[in-house]
C-alpha cells in the first residue's frame, strides 16, 4: 500500500492579551495526526504539522518548538502571507483557532485553492466557510450551527470531542489518596494570561479563610506576574505555579478550583471536581451560561461579595444549598 504525507497547517496566536488557550488546545489536536515516521499499514499515511503564527508580547511559542512541530512565524494576520505558505508548503488541511478570522477570510481560501480541507474550531457559534467544524466545548450544540455552515460541514460538537491533553486522562485513573491533612486544597487558574489580574484579588479574598492550601497556576504570558510574585512572597499558604507541566496532578490533587469559565472548565469537568467559574472574557459567555443553566456556582464577573458566598459553600462553612 501507498504511503502518503499530509501537510496540517495549524493558524493561531497566543499573547498577554489573546491568552495561551488556544495554541494548547491546537497542541492536542496536532498529536492526534500521526506523524510521517509513525505510518503503518494500518495508517497509511503520516503528517507533516506546521504551525503559522505571530511573534506577540507574551507568546507562548516555544510550546511549539518543544513539542518538535515545524514553526512559521508570520508577520502580520492578513490573509496574502498565508495564502502564499499554503502555496509554498503545498498544505492539505489548515486547521484554524482563531477569533479574528471570519467565513469570509476562509472563504477567499477556499476560492483560491479548492482542494484546500479548511477545518475550523469555534466556540461562539460563528458563521464559517469550512469542511470541518470542531466545537469541543461541553455545552456545545450542534443544531446552533444551523445555517452557520455549509450543509456539507462536518460537525464535531461536545464533551465526546473535547481536547484532553494525556496528563488529565492518566491522572483521572489515578485513586486519589486518602486525605489526612486538614487544610483545603484549592486549584486557582485564571488562564495563562490572567488578562483581568484576578489572581491576586481572589488570594485576598481567600486569605480571609483559615486551614486553606492554594496552588495558583499561571504563565509567563501574564503580563502582571511581578505583581503576583510579589503577593505571594511569604505566604506559605500559597503555591505558585509558572509553566507548569503538573496542571493535571494540582488539580486532582485539589479539594475544589476557582477557574474561567474556559478551556480550563471541560479540564475541571472532566476531572470531576467541584469549582467556581469567574467570567473574564465575552468569548466565554456560552460556557457561563450552559455552568449557570446547570446550576454550578459561577460569576459573570468578580465580586468579592459573591466569591465569598460562593467559597462558603464550597469550604462547608454554611448551608450547601446556598447558590
Amino acid at each position: 500500500m501507498k504511503k502518503m504525507t499530509k501537510v496540517i497547517l495549524f493558524r493561531a496566536d497566543s499573547s498577554s492579551t489573546i491568552g495561551t488557550g488556544h495554541i494548547m488546545r491546537d497542541l492536542v489536536l496536532a498529536k492526534q495526526y500521526p506523524k510521517v515516521p509513525e505510518q503503518s499499514d494500518k495508517c497509511p499515511w503520516g503528517a507533516k504539522i506546521i504551525f503559522a503564527v505571530q511573534d506577540l508580547d507574551g507568546n507562548i511559542n516555544q510550546k511549539i518548538t518543544e513539542a518538535n512541530y515545524q514553526l512559521h512565524i508570520l508577520k502580520n494576520s492578513g490573509i496574502d502571507e498565508l495564502s502564499s505558505l499554503i502555496k509554498e508548503k503545498n498544505i492539505d488541511t489548515i486547521v484554524i483557532d482563531h477569533y479574528g478570522i471570519d467565513a469570509e477570510y476562509e472563504k477567499k481560501l477556499k476560492t483560491k485553492y479548492p482542494s484546500l480541507k479548511i477545518f475550523v474550531l469555534d466556540d461562539t457559534y460563528e458563521k464559517h466557510h469550512c469542511d470541518i467544524l470542531l466545537n469541543h466545548n461541553i455545552y456545545a450544540n450542534a443544531k446552533r450551527y444551523k445555517n452557520l455552515v455549509p450543509k456539507s460541514c462536518e460537525l464535531r460538537c461536545g464533551s465526546e470531542y473535547t481536547l484532553l491533553r494525556d496528563e488529565f486522562i492518566e491522572e483521572k485513573s489515578k485513586k486519589s489518596s486518602k486525605k489526612i491533612e486538614s487544610a483545603d486544597n484549592i486549584f486557582l487558574a485564571m488562564g495563562g494570561a490572567d488578562t483581568q489580574n484576578l489572581n491576586p484579588k481572589i488570594l485576598e479574598v481567600l486569605s480571609e479563610f483559615d486551614n486553606i492550601k492554594v496552588a495558583v497556576v499561571t504563565t509567563t504570558a501574564n503580563r502582571n506576574l511581578k505583581e503576583l510574585k510579589n503577593y505571594v512572597k511569604n505566604k506559605k499558604w500559597i503555591k505558585l505555579h509558572i509553566n507548569s507541566e503538573q496542571v493535571a496532578k494540582l488539580m486532582r490533587k485539589s479539594d475544589f478550583a476557582i477557574i474561567t469559565p474556559s478551556v480550563t472548565a471541560n479540564e475541571v469537568y472532566f476531572m470531576e471536581k467541584p469549582f467556581i467559574a469567574i467570567k473574564t472574557a465575552e468569548n466565554q459567555k456560552y460556557m457561563y451560561k450552559f455552568l449557570k443553566k446547570k446550576k454550578f456556582l459561577v460569576l459573570n464577573k468578580f465580586k468579592e461579595k459573591k466569591l465569598k458566598k460562593h467559597l462558603e459553600v464550597l469550604l462547608g462553612q454554611y448551608d450547601k444549598n446556598v447558590r
